[in-house]
């Protein structure tokens, strides 16, 4: 296997969290009947660029596919979010009714819909048809495809270019992350500005996220990889901000090489220090963090363990891909865990891939009453606890499981 980016030959393994089913896949009943097909999750640094990856095992468009089943919009601190960046780039780069957004992997329109309502023209480029559907009923004009130079050519003959070409949490899906930027680049005004969003290697790392890591995420990327991967299709990082969401991420800010109009911001170098520091250039930084794993491994496994011995009852909240990594490693099934509620319809009556806990609604929690709740989307942790303080009504705990095990009561 080479490097996505420089083609250098990977020997180099960061984790290894065992086969298990794509970790967005859930089963109808009747799949649950037929064999399952597991593949590998092992995960490589490359020594010299220092991107982290996966290789493509299961191809990008039998996951994000019409059985696709993240609709954005069911987080409610997701679309604070999206609504606090639009303000903040409209008011920024001076946005009007003039400009054009376009946004990649834009799901149900949760944050176009908030330029629109501003009267500025959009376009969302979605490939997964069930989540554009939704947008387009939301009046998100969308075009149901990959995103790449073959599209970014196809727009430009049109004549649509970007002055604010976005994209959050898409980055780390694509497999050819080459073509992706090389895209950006053709579809981008000349005076126009790229922000992207992603999880930040350096918190992955640090705060023991692996389950972050699954078969929709090809890359897993630092600042500084992000800079160089930029760099050699023509487009400069000029800002970046550390935002909170997903555990920690990275807000960069891209524009054409050849634009002089704006400034690098210090915060560039600045991060890029912080980096160097921590040892991200260096192959130290990656080893150990197998062993950070399998430590919640025991701990999570042993807690569930002692409650069955118990006869506590266990049920999970937010049916997320990443909390199917989790229990996948974990080896944790339906016999330790009862259900997991989740606010999703689209998820609700099916079931986990390999793990087969069935998903439920809301109702379904607050009639049963566990005695714990593990909340598998930690990053939304405060959303969850608040919604489900109820539970103290009868003496019911939740479970953090990342950075490291947490019960509060």
């Amino acid at each position: 296997m080479q490097c996505r980016f420089c083609k250098t030959e990977l020997n180099h393994i960061f984790i290894d969290l065992v086969n298990s089913p794509a970790s967005n896949s859930f089963l109808t009943k009747e799949q649950l009947k037929e064999p399952e097909t597991f593949y590998p999750l092992k995960i490589y640094t490359c020594h010299k660029c220092f991107l982290v990856q996966a290789d493509e095992y299961k191809k990008a468009d039998a996951i994000f596919n019409s059985d696709y089943v993240y609709f954005s919009s069911y987080s409610t601190s997701w679309l604070k979010h999206a609504k606090a960046y639009t303000d903040k780039m409209t008011e920024r780069f001076g946005l009007n009714k003039a400009s054009k957004i376009i946004e990649i992997a834009s799901n149900d329109g949760y944050l176009l819909q908030y330029f629109h309502e501003k009267n500025i023209p959009v376009l969302g480029i979605e490939p997964t048809a069930n989540t554009a559907e939704v947008a387009v009923k939301k009046g998100i004009e969308t075009i149901v495809d990959f995103f790449g130079v073959r599209l970014a050519k196809e727009l430009t003959s049109k004549n649509i270019f970007a002055d604010l070409l976005l994209g959050n949490n898409v980055l780390a899906h694509v497999p050819d992350i080459l073509d992706f930027v090389g895209g950006m680049k053709i579809v981008l005004a000349p005076a126009g500005v790229i922000t992207m969003e992603f999880p930040h290697l350096m918190q992955l790392v640090d705060n023991n996220q692996f389950d972050t890591i699954y078969h929709e995420h090809f890359s897993y990327l630092s600042f500084g990889t992000a800079q160089k991967i930029f760099s050699s299709q023509g487009l400069e990082l000029f800002d970046v901000e550390e935002i909170p969401t997903h555990g920690g991420s990275l807000r960069i800010y891209a524009k054409h090489t050849e634009d002089n109009s704006k400034t690098i911001s210090g915060n560039v170098a600045a991060l890029l220090k912080k980096e160097t520091e921590k040892g991200l250039n260096g192959p130290n930084y990656y080893n150990g963090f197998q062993a950070k794993a399998l430590k919640i491994k025991l701990d999570l496994t042993d807690f569930l363990i002692n409650c069955k011995r118990n006869n506590k009852k266990v049920a999970a909240y937010g049916a997320a891909a990443k909390g199917n990594t989790l229990l996948n490693y974990c080896g944790i099934k339906n016999d330790l865990i009862d259900y997991v509620a989740d606010a999703n319809p689209y998820k609700q009556n099916k079931w986990l891939p390999a793990s087969h806990i069935p998903v439920v609604n809301e109702d379904h929690l607050k009639n049963d009453k566990p005695d714990y709740i593990i909340i598998l989307p930690w990053n939304l942790k405060d959303e969850i606890t608040a919604q489900l303080s109820y539970i103290k009504e009868w003496h019911g705990g939740f479970v953090i499981p990342i950075p490291a095990l947490q019960i509060i009561k």
